[in-house]
């Protein structure tokens, strides 16, 4: 039988001179962008669609070197870019270095900027090397990664598709502007259903505990014991689904098991090299703060380990959040290692590090999740193992290019908005905790709290993570979210019953348009408000 000699299909190198440009120029805007917002509003916004848009705009330019950018691989390349850049400096770098500042020492910011630095690059090598494995799974939702893959999708081949992804458009910006969380909206017609209603009523609890209950439930510290339960539960689950070994399948049975590109035992050793290295990034940041001369050797040590694993444990729950729900609860969960690193008794300057540290890990990870699902579908949703492959090591050292970017962005312009008092608004948080202290009456809190959040996080088992999913909506304080998210499982609900799997499509494009939507109006509303001050 003679062999096919169809080329195969040769995916863009991000060092093609314009484009690496290109790419750099986006990453400083993005950086610059997200730095900006963070510190005035408090928020990150997506970029990625914004990136996205660039790219097709470029690609319309009748100059031959920018018509490559019809290309929706390059096009996802510069997506890529622009994200990891606007997450990397605002909420990787710029928030922890904020933290010291905030507490009035500022000869612990350079310490902090390398921890946090070497935290966002472990980050985003821990996520591309555990990118489609049984944790975190490439056909899991990624619902900004799937909006950003339609919106290129689209302008490439328009059609039914795009009329569609258009239409979902609209209404996303439309219910953006009237204050419908349609992110929410979105996710709920290509998420697990299980774990966005367990997200939607903790949603729902946050917005009204205290109109229906008088109990709010944050004062209470109820969101986080939830948390901490779930997440304890959730790293146990993730070893198992790791080390299950597999029942052999029966004579003539057919293997139906979901195939992964990184296998159960590239996933353990990539898990066990991330604690090690975060091991060693949390020894560089103690010894460059100086608390190495503050705690005895076996409190020194005791910090290591718990910042080591503080930094992990964060880095998984806020990607488990991401893949589920398309929102990571980040500053929340921080505030947690915080709030146990008190009860531990680590002193001010000691937390003040490390729930710096912790913070700077997770963002990175879930964006870059977001963008290598992006990337994921446009190469076809895995058919050709070498395209996916080299793509996915293209997006990586495209983000890791960004990031570099956006660490010297951060670098060269952090002293001018601190010199304004220009600091995320988190920071004050972490700040005012740490110089308030904690009470038994907190650890009561978050021990009571634990026990249903474990057993909840049980119940759902790995892939459902309803604890998680739950405790995640229990941290957001965002109006009518829930309601958006029900309404949306609702629809979708009715709409496979009527019309059964051939509903499926159409329900994720659209899914797609209302989360572009947002993400458009998100971002023009941001710079259109910062602009205003």
């Amino acid at each position: 039988m003679a062999k096919d000699k169809t080329p195969r299909e040769k995916h863009p190198s991000v060092f093609e001179p314009f484009s690496l440009i290109l790419n750099i120029v986006l990453s400083v805007f993005g950086a610059i962008i997200g730095m900006q917002l963070i510190t005035s509003l408090g928020v990150t916004p997506s970029t990625s669609i914004i990136g996205a848009l660039a790219a097709m705009l470029i690609a319309r330019i009748p100059i031959a070197a920018l018509m490559k950018f019809k290309s929706v691989h390059r096009q996802n390349l510069v997506q890529t870019a622009i994200s990891s850049a606007t997450f990397g400096a605002a909420n990787s770098l710029l928030i922890p270095i904020g933290i010291p500042f905030a507490m009035g020492k500022p000869e612990l910011i350079v310490p902090m900027l390398i921890g946090a630095a070497l935290a966002m690059f472990v980050d985003s090598a821990l996520l591309y090397k555990l990118f489609d494995s049984k944790v975190f799974p490439a056909s899991g939702t990624w619902a900004p990664g799937v909006a950003t893959a339609e919106a290129i999708i689209a302008g490439d081949k328009g059609g039914k598709r795009g009329a569609l992804l258009g239409v979902g458009t609209v209404i996303g910006l439309i219910g953006s502007y009237f204050g419908i969380s349609m992110s929410a909206f979105g996710v709920a017609f290509i998420g697990n259903i299980f774990a966005l209603a367990m997200f939607g009523i903790g949603l729902l609890l946050r917005q009204y505990s205290i109109p229906l209950f008088s109990v709010d439930v944050n004062k209470l510290f109820i969101p986080h014991g939830f948390m901490i339960g779930a997440g304890v539960v959730a790293l146990f689950q993730v070893a198992f689904v790791i080390f299950k070994k597999k029942k052999p399948a029966a004579a003539g049975a057919v293997a139906a098991e979901e195939t992964y590109t990184q296998d159960d035992k590239t996933t353990s050793r990539v898990l066990g090299l991330g604690f090690i290295a975060y091991l060693v990034v949390a020894l560089i940041v103690a010894i460059a703060g100086g608390i190495i001369t503050q705690m005895s050797v076996g409190m020194f040590i005791g910090f290591l380990i718990f910042a080591a694993f503080a930094a992990y444990v964060h880095e998984l729950i806020v990607g488990i959040a991401a893949m589920h729900s398309g929102w990571f609860p980040a500053f929340a969960v921080a505030l947690i290692t915080l709030i146990v690193g008190m009860m531990i008794g680590f002193p001010p300057v000691a937390l003040g590090l490390l729930v710096g540290f912790s913070a700077a890990t997770g963002p990175a990870f879930a964006d870059m999740g977001y963008d290598l699902k992006t990337g994921y579908i446009l190469r076809g949703n895995g058919r050709d193992r070498e395209m996916e492959l080299q793509g996915r090591k293209e997006q990586y050292i495209t983000g890791m290019i960004a990031f570099g970017v956006a660490l010297l962005t951060v670098l060269f312009t952090y002293k001018g908005f601190f010199a304004q008092n220009l600091v995320p608004p988190v920071d004050k948080v972490y700040a005012s905790t740490i110089e308030a202290g904690a009470s038994p009456e907190i650890a009561k809190q978050l021990l009571l709290w634990a026990i249903p959040g474990a057993i909840l996080q049980l119940i759902g088992g790995a892939n459902r993570q309803l604890g998680v999913m739950f405790a995640t909506g229990l941290l957001i304080l965002n109006p009518n979210a829930g309601w958006a998210v029900l309404a949306g499982i609702l629809i979708r609900v009715v709409a496979l019953k009527v019309k059964g799997k051939d509903a499926e499509s159409t329900l994720s494009i659209l899914a797609a348009g209302f989360i572009a939507g947002d993400a458009i109006y998100s971002f023009f509303s941001s710079v259109f408000k910062f602009a205003k001050k």
